[in-house]
């Protein structure tokens, strides 16, 4: 290692250390330990270009360990990032382009928001994923406009959690050769050493699941981590983990390899004897960046930008011979959707519309899939109970990264995760089905896709106590209310096999979030929208199904999915017994929310008594219902039996709908 690598490794240690300690808060310990790694990457080993951090086809990389969030905006700023020196001094501070985990769009070159361990590596497992199908489904011949390589360190902590063991073992599976991470091997946590509480044996891991394994004994030997990704890179049959043997605190007298150096300031007095037991120039000096080191990492802007024009020009090349191929790629890296998509979204009549609503889905999927190339997803291992095959689509497999069906396999986190990364990557619009119930296994995930804004489509089915026999074990009660709950999460849950086709229109055409399509296992009746009021409505969250008759309504029932078939029997009875009732529609509480408070109003009028039925946990509906109103639901588990028995012993019932209707009447009388 030269003088002038070691003075630019030993900036990015420094500059942790300096800016945690501004903050009084955070990891110094990580970013000091893996500087040789950030330093080696950034600049001899990743394709990527500062001046433009969107270019398409630059390296992907992802700190997992995003605790450890200095280290990767000390490489942002010193390779030419637009990043200053006074963000970093920012560090953690309300507004800050530099927060206290990395946040995707706050930080120029941050490629996903990561903290929650674990999972970032299925991010980068999910954004090898659209780099492996775009490759194959665009690359021709020589010009490879699809070409790069996707990055990632982890930590003991991400290799803990459970959602890296579902990610990369699907990843060893789909044989991901152009994945590599760096697995950081340094052996403390927060409460101590490591066997407290692990002992695995990460290598003999990584190989039962298909990885290629290496070592590095010594993260300060840059020869070392060269020949590793030297050998990374030459198996593409496999996905590769680096284990990297590092010191905490690295260089610290009194904190290396202690638990006191992973999240905590180093304290002013230590930080000085740290910079000189490196060997710094100024060690009495905070945020000081020696000119020579700085020139010697913006060496990497020049390279980028380098690779970039050459890239270009290949595209440029690449255009000619394929013009079409090329505006495809460009329109589908820019998330823009095909001129007239919506067109091809079909219409149910009452001879084909009388379907559980998963069975409308997979009708409108199919119909969706020739028109919009870069819907890419599947099942996680629930393909005929979710409806999500596809009759024209081949799985994605080795030797077939072009197909479309993605099998995630028994592994809701990691589908959850991968998905992310897919969207994060650009090119494709994820798409994955699991069972209403066990959208719990992979929160976590749906937590960032919400915090990023990604375009994701969850298809949740058997989403209630409709789907019967299975029972309490299968039937989701509270889950419903803990997903609307999520800001930035849009819930969409159809009550009729036309509002399931406009349900997949909001899907498609919302960019700005991920969308929750929740749908049932039973039968649902087909609402003859000839009587009743076009489906559309579903775009604005709610509408009036069918109004009063003999004046202005005195009362409202409202209802989602297969309980909307409720209130539609209960205004027959109310309306023969001389009540005035409307009906809404409410499939999607996050969209009605987005209205004017005028149409908001003009679907709920103010003074008019309410009453709401959900085969689900009443929490989320007394927002709309109001404290005068009253909330059917379901406050306790449900049964295994026939789905109409447990309907009627848990009282979600038209006789019901009609009482309560009749009570809020009188209260307001």
């Amino acid at each position: 290692m030269s003088d002038l690598d070691l003075l630019s490794i030993n900036t990015v240690r420094t500059l942790s250390m300096d800016a945690v300690q501004k903050a009084n808060s955070g990891h110094p310990g990580t970013p000091m330990a893996l500087a040789p790694l950030a330093y080696a990457l950034f600049t001899r080993h990743m394709k990527h270009d500062p001046s433009d951090p969107h270019w398409p086809d630059r390296d992907r990389f992802v700190l997992s360990c995003g605790h450890a969030s200095m280290l990767l905006y000390s490489a942002l700023y010193l390779s030419g990032y637009d990043l200053t020196l006074d963000d970093l001094k920012q560090f953690r501070q309300w507004e800050s382009r530099t927060p206290g985990h990395p946040e995707y769009t706050h930080t120029p070159g941050v490629e996903t928001t990561t903290g929650p361990l674990g999972q970032g590596v299925g991010n980068a497992i999910g954004m090898a994923v659209a780099e492996a199908h775009l490759a194959a489904t665009f690359n021709k011949g020589d010009q490879r406009v699809v070409d790069h390589y996707t990055w990632f360190i982890c930590s003991d902590g991400d290799l803990m959690e459970g959602v890296s063991h579902e990610a990369a073992s699907f990843a060893g599976h789909f044989k991901l050769g152009k994945l590599i991470g760096f697995y950081d091997d340094n052996r403390i946590t927060i409460d101590g050493s490591t066997d407290l509480t692990y002992t695995d044996d990460a290598a003999l891991r990584f190989k039962g699941y298909g990885w290629q394994v290496l070592h590095i004994e010594d993260v300060n030997d840059l020869d070392a981590i060269d020949q590793a990704i030297a050998d990374a890179k030459a198996d593409t049959e496999r996905p590769t983990m680096v284990i990297t043997r590092t010191h905490i605190g690295y260089g610290s007298p009194k904190k290396q390899d202690s638990a006191a150096a992973h999240g905590e300031p180093l304290g002013a007095e230590e930080i000085v004897a740290t910079k000189q037991a490196l060997g710094w120039p100024k060690p009495n000096a905070s945020f000081f960046v020696p000119d020579e080191a700085l020139a010697n990492w913006r060496q990497a802007k020049e390279k980028g930008a380098a690779a970039h024009a050459a890239w270009q020009r290949n595209m440029d090349a690449y255009t000619m011979a394929n013009p079409a191929l090329a505006k495809e790629l460009r329109r589908r890296v820019a998330g823009e959707l095909p001129a007239g998509w919506e067109k091809v979204v079909p219409s149910f009549t009452k001879e084909n519309g009388s379907v559980a609503s998963r069975a409308a889905s997979n009708v409108v999927l199919n119909a969706l899939v020739p028109i919009l190339p870069e819907l890419m997803g599947g099942s996680a291992d629930l393909t005929p109970s979710n409806g999500t095959a596809v009759k024209t689509w081949r799985n994605f497999a080795p030797g077939d990264y072009a197909a479309r069906y993605v099998h995630f396999g028994i592994r809701e986190h990691g589908m959850g995760s991968i998905m992310n990364g897919m969207a994060l990557h650009k090119g494709v619009l994820p798409f994955g089905g699991t069972f209403l119930i066990f959208s719990d296994y992979m929160r976590p995930a749906i937590r960032l896709a919400s915090i990023m804004k990604q375009h994701v489509i969850y298809i949740y089915t058997h989403d209630s106590i409709g789907l019967g026999e299975d029972g309490p074990t299968h039937q989701p009660v509270e889950q419903l209310s803990a997903l609307r709950a999520i800001p930035g999460l849009t819930v969409i849950r159809p009550a009729d096999a036309t509002e399931t086709a406009e349900s997949w229109k909001v899907a498609v055409a919302h960019a700005n979030g991920p969308v929750c399509l929740v749908l049932t296992r039973q039968k649902l009746g087909y609402i003859d929208r000839k009587e009743y009021a076009s489906a559309e409505g579903v775009a604005k969250g709610a509408y009036v199904l069918a109004d009063a008759t003999g004046g202005e309504p005195q009362v409202v029932l409202l209802s989602s999915g297969s309980e909307v078939a409720l209130i539609v029997s209960a205004r027959e009875k109310l309306q023969a017994s001389g009540v005035r009732t409307r009906i809404v529609s409410m499939p999607s509480h996050e969209l009605f929310a987005e209205q004017s408070k005028e149409y908001q109003d003009s679907v709920l009028p103010p003074d008019v008594p309410r009453v709401s039925i959900e085969a689900a946990h009443r929490m989320s509906w007394y927002r709309w219902v109001g404290s005068n109103g009253v909330v059917l639901g379901i406050d306790r588990y449900g049964a295994s039996a026939p789905f109409e028995t447990i309907y009627t012993e848990l009282g979600l019932t038209v006789d019901k709908v009609v009482a309560a209707a009749n009570s809020v009447m009188h209260v307001h009388a």
